[in-house]
């Protein structure tokens, strides 16, 4: 598989436009090797480009909103572990103090699962609903930030 036509043709007039960028051999060989793999392989690969594309926009999402309370996010995985920028999210959109007290130095892994089950809590509470979200993951999966955490079922 080759680029697109219009992107070659742009390749041999030799313009700077950003469309070369696009069909470097190391993009070409990652192209090939993602169409040839089946769809649900392609779609829950590790790298998949639309999970680094919807984290991001999500992050970004995020920062935007936490902006006003001097918070940021860097990695989504890391960052939320220890609830404290959770709960200013949630703070920050619902425009309310969570429920119950929380740990503003969570130092020990008790403290931050804590935290965490504050934020989760609160969800509850407010009857706020998780979109698209099938399945309930165990707040120690949350906590370690297990990328292949094993989800449990509601029951």
């Amino acid at each position: 598989r080759s680029c697109p036509a219009h992107v070659q043709k742009r390749q041999r007039q030799e313009t700077s436009h950003p469309a070369q960028l696009l069909c470097t051999p190391q993009l070409l060989h990652t192209y090939r090797t993602l169409t040839d793999m089946p769809v649900t392989e392609k779609d829950l690969a590790e790298d998949a480009p639309w999970k680094k594309i919807q984290q991001n926009t999500f992050t970004r999402w995020c920062n935007e909103h936490l902006k006003c309370v001097n918070k940021r996010i860097g990695n989504l995985q890391t960052d939320l572990s220890d609830g404290l920028r959770l709960i200013a999210l949630l703070e920050v959109l619902s425009q309310k103090r969570m429920y119950r007290k929380y740990h503003q130095r969570p130092t020990f892994s008790q403290m931050q699962l804590e935290n965490v089950s504050v934020a989760l809590e609160f969800l509850e509470k407010e009857n706020i609903k998780l979109v698209s979200i099938g399945y309930l993951y165990d707040l120690k999966d949350i906590y370690h930030q297990d990328k292949d955490c094993k989800p449990s079922t509601l029951t």
